[in-house]
């Protein structure tokens, strides 16, 4: 009896949930006007944020330059400098 009904349930379950899968979504409601200008206004919110965190990233990316230059430059004059004492 298991034996037959274990296969049955089975298939049930998979068109259940191939049914579920192909289900269609009714379409949302069309916008209002306040909800619009919600969206526009949240645009140019992200719009500017994302403008500020390239110019916090630029300027991050700068910093970061400038810090291995002047460590480039500080362990080139001291690399030099043991150079120069293993020559001699």
């Amino acid at each position: 009896m298991i034996k037959t009904l274990m296969p049955v349930g089975l298939a049930a379950l998979v068109v259940a949930a191939a049914a579920a899968a192909f289900a269609k979504l009714p379409p949302p409601p069309p916008m209002t006007d306040a909800q619009k200008q919600a969206a526009e206004e949240k645009k140019e919110k992200d719009k500017a944020a994302a403008e500020k965190a390239k110019a916090d990233l630029a300027a991050a990316e700068d910093a970061a330059v400038k810090n291995y230059q002047g460590n480039m430059k500080q362990l080139g004059a001291a690399a030099a400098k043991s150079r120069n004492a293993k020559g001699k």
